[in-house]
């Protein structure tokens, strides 16, 4: 069983979730073609849509729903007020999507030699030799993505196998759909471990980030805003 089948079933997530909402936010991720896309590309497209490239394959996606952003909201500001406090701002920084997070393969970073660009709905990055003017190169400490019906497939599948290759410390799966987050957290082998799941309808109220000692997420704040 393969991890996006085991977070689905722990998760008993459906992509094809029951309550109305706009066709366009369940629509499945545009692919474009089997051409193999380069950052150089990408750089090229000036329509201003949000697309990532994962092995070169382009994917597109729509606005997020407002539990989503909600989600996002919340992680980003309980993070930024952490590290305000923490006098920690200048080591670590936060981001939130549309931020270019280039993942170059075997010390390629010339543009034209960069075939993953994503765009994490969070991204923590503690490292400020990976940061430049266009974003971040190479990977970032933690990655929070938020399911949506749109993208669960890729995020879950996809872009769990990119991020554990490019040794993304923590990888954050936040489901608004049924009040869940699961951690996934790399070993000293390179792969992530199974994973611990925080579910609020199972009692869990908050989840530590262990990228930043002492920050909790609570769930309530996460999920109601």
């Amino acid at each position: 069983m393969n991890t996006e089948e085991k977070t689905k079933q722990r998760f008993n997530y459906e992509l094809s979730m029951t309550e109305p909402r706009d066709p366009v936010l369940t629509e499945p991720p545009l692919v474009y073609d089997t051409k193999c896309y380069s950052y150089a590309d990408y750089l090229t497209w000036t329509d201003n849509k949000m697309r990532e490239l994962i092995n070169g394959i382009v994917y597109a996606f729509s606005a997020p729903t407002r539990k989503h952003a909600i989600a996002v909201r919340t992680f980003f500001c309980r993070t930024f007020l952490y590290m305000t406090k923490r006098k920690r701002k200048g080591k670590c920084e936060i981001y939130t999507a549309p931020f270019d997070v280039r993942l170059p393969k075997n010390g390629e970073t010339d543009n034209d030699k960069i075939y993953d660009v994503v765009l994490p709905d969070i991204c923590v990055i503690c490292d400020p030799s990976k940061l430049d003017g266009a974003g971040c190169i190479g990977a970032p400490d933690l990655i929070a993505e938020v399911l949506s019906p749109s993208t669960a497939t890729i995020d879950l599948n996809k872009k769990f196998k990119l991020y554990e290759k490019n040794g993304v410390k923590e990888y954050w799966v936040v489901d608004p759909h049924n009040d869940a987050v699961i951690v996934f957290i790399l070993q000293k082998d390179g792969k992530y471990d199974e994973g611990t799941a925080y579910e609020m309808r199972r009692g869990a109220t908050h989840v530590p980030v262990k990228t930043l000692e002492g920050l909790v997420i609570e769930l309530k704040e996460l999920f109601e805003g």
